[in-house]
């Protein structure tokens, strides 16, 4: 348990498979976060990881934060922030512009 957020500390994420040597699951999951920031940058949207708690920051150009402590939360709490339906694979989401 994180004593600074109260989150469980999880087991690696299934994207960490093969991360064996010291600090690759750190730079996985730093990979992981620009792909998210990628995907929220249409919604104003940016999520933080500063490698020392489980889960990340969601955070609303408002102001508004939240801690998620998956990827699954991570995109229910997005569409809240946002306030419209939110599809990662949507092309809004993953068009070039």
């Amino acid at each position: 348990m994180c004593s600074a957020c109260g989150l469980p500390s999880l087991p690696g994420h299934w994207t960490d498979a093969g991360a064996s040597e010291p600090g690759s699951r750190l730079r996985l999951r730093f990979t992981r976060l620009t792909i998210i920031n990628r995907l929220l940058a249409p919604y104003q949207l940016i999520a933080h990881d500063d490698g020392s708690m489980p889960g990340l920051q969601l955070m609303a150009p408002d102001g508004k934060r939240v801690i998620v402590s998956d990827l699954e939360t991570l995109w229910v709490e997005a569409a809240r922030l946002a306030g419209v339906s939110i599809d990662p694979l949507s092309p809004f989401v993953l068009s070039d512009d």
